[in-house]
């Protein structure tokens, strides 16, 4: 176990390595640099900024130095916002993209499981049909449309919820349901696969043949069963919600690291979008880490390379 847990750990660490490097070397080979679209900018203001934020170094020198600082855990001063640095525009945007992911999280793991289940008991039914139908539509659809209609619709044509903002519970509900439309639809899927599968075991029919009522069977039995491929995909869609909504923050105009990134990738704000695509990498790669140790540590069927723990 130590040496798969270490294994993972020392990949993680290569993997961020990799991601920070790829990072540094595309946004110093696009040509020019975030002060080129100043204008007329005097000659020696643009060599002062240049020499300000290191750019006047050579490449190789950049990145030496750009890995002392992120190994301190310093992603250096916003090139376009001087009233902030990164790690505190990091720090006022993570908690935000955090909420909105929850919460999109939690409203994916309640409704996917329970419209999946539903469509497994109505098979061939009017429900069933809505259910397919709703699921294909998420994952057909992409969130920022879904995002968009629900705009124009829903807050728009009748008022029931702000556009966009940030502060208050019905802010979020919005953005939560566009970012929880497509892993809705594909636990719905996995968990009416899954139903249909355990419904037809033995083990269901016995617990019919006792005499137990049909909401005892589904419930301690055939559900509890079937959410087992569901849960297994957890991690990875908490992962994906957290670092995934950058697009939806843009057109809600939340104040979170997505939008961040976004108007960093407009301005052309090297430090920013390095210290917002580095921290997003590591908090992906930490959850899969995570969620790759508790895969072993919760299913002993589950064998590592050379078939010991």
């Amino acid at each position: 176990m130590k040496k798969f847990v270490l294994k993972r750990l020392l990949m993680a660490i290569a993997t961020i390595w990799v991601i920070i490097t790829v990072t540094f070397l595309i946004m110093h080979s696009v040509p020019g640099d975030p002060f080129a679209k100043e204008g007329k900018m005097p000659e020696q203001v643009y060599q002062n900024l240049r020499a300000q934020y290191g750019l006047d170094k050579p490449l190789g020198e950049q990145y030496v130095i750009y890995l002392k600082n992120i190994a301190k855990g310093d992603f250096g001063k916003s090139m376009k916002s001087q009233a902030e640095t990164v790690n505190q525009m990091i720090k006022r945007g993570a908690p935000v993209s955090a909420q909105l992911g929850l919460q999109a999280f939690v409203i994916s793991i309640i409704l996917g499981p329970a419209l999946g289940s539903i469509a497994a008991l109505y098979q061939n039914k009017w429900p069933d049909y809505i259910t397919m139908i709703i699921a294909i539509i998420g994952i057909s659809v992409p969130s920022f449309i879904f995002a968009t209609l629900l705009v124009q619709f829903v807050a728009k044509q009748v008022a029931w919820l702000p556009i966009s903002g940030w502060g208050t519970f019905q802010h979020s509900i919005l953005p939560s349901l566009s970012l929880a439309l497509m892993p809705i639809a594909s636990s719905a899927r996995l968990m009416r696969s899954s139903m249909l599968e355990v419904l037809g075991q033995d083990y269901i029919r016995t617990a019919r043949s006792k005499g137990l009522s049909k909401f005892k069977v589904i419930m301690g039995h055939a559900i509890r069963n079937a959410i087992l491929p569901v849960v297994s995909t957890l991690g990875t869609t908490l992962s994906g919600l957290l670092t995934g909504s950058f697009v939806i923050e843009k057109i809600f105009g939340i104040p979170g690291l997505g939008n961040f990134l976004i108007t960093s990738v407009t301005n052309r704000d090297y430090t920013l979008i390095m210290g917002t695509t580095i921290f997003y990498s590591v908090v992906l790669i930490v959850l899969l880490l995570v969620v790759d140790i508790l895969y072993v540590v919760i299913d002993p069927r589950i064998q590592l390379t050379g078939g010991k723990r």
